[in-house]
């Protein structure tokens, strides 16, 4: 299992020169703040956990450069009171990131859960999201996975089984989640 220091170490070292951008653990609450003048771009995690550094990671990987150029890349954020409507549109926008973030997960040999991110719903039934989210980790498997995502969980994987070809690995850890 890859610790949060390592990756930050990790992310830092292939990200930090390549596009100008490091990852910080230690926030309160996770943040992306552009790049200024002398300062590069900074992903800020909770604490040290490593799920909430790849889970904003997953968020980078598939944020466009005009995205990128954004704090927090544009998006909205509603707190973790959102009625079933606003909970719904949630979902929608965290397909995509939370399946990159799977990937992240099993390539960093972290188990990984969706997150719903909403506690003003305790009885929610997160299965239909769930399998939203695995029919996208299916369709990165079958048609590529974003070029960052993939270039970051192929070297997590690499520095915990360097002879393991990422492809095979991937599609037997997706078979294995959705037996």
């Amino acid at each position: 299992m890859v610790s949060a220091q390592q990756l930050v170490e990790a992310f830092d070292a292939h990200f930090l020169s390549s596009f100008n951008t490091r990852l910080v653990a230690g926030a309160e609450e996770p943040l992306y703040l552009p790049a200024r003048v002398d300062v590069p771009a900074t992903i800020y995690f909770r604490f040290d956990y490593s799920s909430s550094a790849l889970h904003e990671i997953s968020h980078w990987c598939i944020a466009g450069n005009k995205r990128r150029l954004l704090e927090d890349y544009g998006y909205w954020y509603e707190s973790d009171a959102r009625d079933l409507q606003t909970q719904q549109k949630f979902e929608q926008v965290e397909v995509k990131p939370q399946a990159v973030e799977c990937i992240l997960h099993w390539a960093a040999g972290l188990p990984f859960r969706v997150s719903v991110d909403n506690l003003s719903l305790p009885e929610y039934d997160a299965q239909h999201f769930e399998r939203a989210v695995m029919n996208q980790v299916k369709a990165y498997i079958d048609s590529g996975i974003p070029e960052r995502a993939c270039t970051f969980a192929t070297l997590l994987l690499l520095k915990r089984q360097p002879d393991v070809v990422f492809n095979g690995f991937l599609k037997q850890q997706y078979e294995n989640y959705c037996r």
